[in-house]
């Protein structure tokens, strides 16, 4: 409604913090405006950046009361430390300085899977043969995603409600299937002792993973930006950089089958994040499929599984101002 007083929303991770003003739309959906990302590097804290939102947007914000962040973190209290950035966000802290009656913290992949029933087909990119879900009242998917670091979540519709189950599953460890995955993981060992599928299966993950090949086959490199990694390998298709990616798909199809089994999610894997979306053409030509599906006596009932990528900007963001809209 028009005069229905703005829920401020945030999508706070590793790397960027994003905010928005949200009003439930004339169908019941989740509206935004005046959104904005900032680099979380150039704030020295979380309400640094809260503060110069709520400046930029002050017409809008104004009688703002309440707000719900999606955090890229364990939500154990209300105040959390996140997991790949120096920021801790502290609820009753943001509520004292910005005059909030109420401030809510999720974890991002919460966020996350609440947007994946708003999505649309022209928002869903197919990875594999098989086509997108029929959305039914009663339904299991897996939600995984590369960023700073690997979220995981799964998705319950009951109903046709959505029920979110958020996990820190990207800490799982991570398993090799063949002896260059191996030497990989025993490399890793010697920086981080426990290596988790996180270590890989991030942006941090893909440069250690392509300095690690580089070790193993004595190849010099001087790439230590994802964003390096991903240019040389399109330049490069059969450079060291596209090898990396490859074994990046390769990996990220075997964790994702994990998480669809460990879940039971029968009903649909979708990928999110801006990695998923800078490689999903490598995704879509690589073996993404052929390591999803090799789970021994379930490879019958993983083929039957399908695999999409979230393209859509803005998922967290809009997955947390849904939540906010739940409340009411």
């Amino acid at each position: 409604m028009a005069d229905e007083v703005p829920v401020l929303v945030g999508d706070i991770g590793g790397t960027n913090a994003r905010f928005a003003l949200a009003r439930r739309g004339p169908a019941g959906q989740p509206m935004m405006a005046e959104t904005r990302k900032y680099k979380s590097a150039d704030f020295p804290s979380f309400t640094d950046a809260v503060r110069r939102y709520l400046e930029e947007a002050a017409e809008l914000a104004r009688g703002v009361r309440r707000a719900v962040f999606a955090v890229a973190t364990a939500v154990l209290g209300d105040t959390v430390r996140l997991t790949n950035s120096p920021w801790v966000v502290s609820a009753p802290e943001a509520c004292r300085l910005f005059g909030l009656e109420s401030l809510r913290l999720v974890n991002d992949f919460q966020a996350i899977g609440r947007a994946v029933p708003l999505m649309e087909r022209q928002d869903l990119a197919l990875i594999g043969p098989l086509p997108a879900p029929d959305w039914r009242a009663d339904m299991t998917l897996a939600v995984v995603g590369p960023g700073t670091g690997l979220g995981v979540c799964m998705v319950r519709l009951q109903r046709g409600v959505p029920l979110v189950l958020p996990s820190e599953a990207g800490h799982t460890a991570f398993a090799p299937s063949d002896a260059r995955e191996v030497e990989v993981l025993r490399l890793l060992q010697l920086r981080y002792g426990r290596v988790s599928n996180e270590r890989l299966l991030s942006g941090p993950g893909l440069v250690a993973l392509h300095e690690v090949l580089c070790e193993i086959e004595g190849r010099p490199t001087a790439l230590s930006r994802p964003e390096a990694i991903t240019e040389a390998a399109a330049q490069a298709p059969d450079g060291p950089e596209a090898q990396t990616v490859q074994l990046f798909c390769d990996l990220y199809g075997a964790v994702a089958g994990d998480f669809v089994l460990a879940f039971g999610a029968w009903d649909g894997l979708f990928l999110a994040g801006n990695l998923t979306s800078v490689l999903l053409p490598a995704l879509q030509a690589s073996r993404f499929r052929q390591r999803f599906e090799d789970k021994g006596r379930f490879a019958d009932a993983m083929a039957r599984v399908p695999s999409l990528a979230m393209t859509q900007r803005l998922i967290g963001l809009k997955g947390t101002a849904a939540l906010a809209l739940d409340e009411n």
